[in-house]
């Protein structure tokens, strides 16, 4: 078994698949297996892995160049009888895992060689984080930062402080409110006590559901900027802003809101809350995306009455968590005034 398994969700990547894959095999730390989830996609990558990765049953070759120490690993593909989203295909590969860890790699993400080495040793460090998230860098702008982990504030607004930064600015380990899922490590054991992905997020916002849930929990998670990832970006989605990504993301924060925040937190932020809708709408109305923003709210409040289950129990310690979350809320408010 496998310290590590690499869980790849995959819809229509055939473009960046393979360079993803061969990141893999440049990496220094060796003892991992590979799963790939494919989301029905029809350009063809399904069959590409398949035919080229599976069967070969990938080996240290000479065809990956630079590479001093080449992994040797397996790559198991699971396919999907339809799209499902992001949250459910890799919910279908972490439960295919025995591992100790579980790396999510998104298929547009390519692995510098002591990416899953740096991520590994920071897990071994710290028994409470539940995530390490790389440091992921855009493949077109390499200097620049992609994601360097996600804040959540009282404006009900997630982002990541150093998007579209120099990177150098962000090369101490810091402590986030959970990591994108598109370059992370999990302690598999967690899963059991803090729940898979909510698959009704289908996509976007559920790494933030997910690094929640764990931080009431009592659970830590950290970007490491030691480990490198570059990362091509809005792959499946097409672009930074468009209907469908704002239509799913408004939808799904109100109903990130309701599942992980007790009634009196949603209280007392709901001013802040009702004022970060306002400005998003704004932003979005500006760019031609005001209606998609209001399809999505109502999505939302749809969720909510659809899955009333979905909330988190708050007990004790749950509670106890949120209201240090609070304060990092309010905190994260002002470097969101401030970030970058």
């Amino acid at each position: 078994m496998p310290r590590v398994t690499v869980v790849i969700p995959n819809y229509n990547g055939k473009k960046y698949i393979d360079d993803c894959l061969r990141s893999l095999k440049k990496q220094t730390f060796s003892d991992f297996d590979v799963i790939v989830v494919d989301n029905a996609s029809t350009d063809g990558s399904m069959e590409f892995v398949r035919d080229k990765w599976c069967a070969e049953n990938p080996v240290a070759t000479g065809d990956v160049v630079g590479s001093k120490n080449a992994a040797h690993f397996k790559v198991e593909l699971i396919t999907l009888p339809e799209n499902t989203g992001f949250a459910n295909a890799v919910n279908v590969g972490i439960e295919a895992t025995t591992s100790e860890y579980v790396f999510l790699l998104n298929n547009d993400a390519f692995c510098d060689e002591a990416a899953i080495e740096r991520l590994v040793h920071v897990m071994d460090k710290k028994k409470k984080l539940f995530s390490a998230q790389a440091k992921m860098l855009q493949t077109k702008e390499p200097h620049n930062i992609d994601d360097c982990g996600d804040l959540y504030c009282a404006l009900g607004w997630a982002f990541t402080p150093g998007k579209d930064a120099n990177n150098r600015k962000f090369n101490r380990r810091e402590s986030i409110t959970s990591a994108c899922a598109g370059a992370a490590i999990y302690r598999r054991e967690y899963f059991d006590e803090v729940g898979l992905f909510d698959k009704e997020h289908f996509c976007y916002l559920e790494d933030v559901d997910l690094g929640y849930r764990a931080r009431l929990k009592g659970y830590a998670n950290v970007m490491e900027p030691t480990a490198i990832v570059y990362h091509a970006g809005s792959a499946t989605s097409g672009s930074r802003y468009n209907a469908f990504k704002v239509e799913l993301t408004a939808a799904n924060n109100l109903f990130l809101i309701y599942k992980n925040m007790p009634g009196l937190q949603i209280f007392i932020n709901l001013p802040l809350i009702i004022i970060g809708i306002l400005i998003k709408h704004a932003f979005y109305t500006k760019h031609g995306l005001g209606r998609a923003h209001l399809k999505g709210l109502r999505a939302g409040f749809k969720k909510i009455a659809q899955f009333p289950d979905h909330r988190v129990k708050f007990r004790g310690r749950e509670i106890f968590s949120a209201l240090r979350l609070q304060i990092e809320l309010w905190v994260n408010c002002a470097r969101r005034a401030f970030s970058v």
